[in-house]
């Protein structure tokens, strides 16, 4: 279990430093062939965290409001996964996932950190984002 924590500390660490700056801005990490994030995002809103700090905890903030969901049925609100998809949605396939520029995807493959979020919910925004029939909340 603490291997497992560890390796998600280093996953962040290191999306961390690729999207501060610290690592070059070319097709690829120096020295890699692992290819550097790409993607857009939707800068005409706000976040709900400055990026350095969802760089670092957005996993947690999912947890939380997971958690909220599914113990206080309490749906919506700034930290779900609905709103993040909704700005994060590849402007070209508008999934956060399964395209080269789709922005969770991108990260994830980069930090290598298993993405699995989108093996129970759906990968796009609005109206497609549906779960067995019943609209997103």
């Amino acid at each position: 279990m603490a291997n497992r924590a560890s390796r998600g500390r280093l996953a962040a660490m290191l999306a961390a430093l690729a999207f501060s700056g610290v690592l070059p801005g070319a097709a690829h990490a120096e020295g890699t062939r692992v290819p550097l994030p790409s993607f857009s995002v939707d800068r005409s809103t706000t976040c709900v965290a400055p990026p350095d700090v969802m760089r670092r905890t957005h996993m947690e903030m999912l947890k939380h409001r997971r958690d909220k969901t599914v113990h206080q049925g309490i749906r919506g609100g700034d930290e779900s996964l609905n709103r993040c998809i909704s700005c994060h949605a590849s402007k070209t396939s508008g999934a956060a996932i399964g395209a080269p520029d789709a922005f969770c995807q991108s990260c994830h493959d980069y930090a290598g950190v298993k993405l699995d979020c989108f093996e129970c919910h759906q990968g796009r925004p609005g109206a497609q984002a549906r779960l067995g029939g019943e609209a997103p909340r």
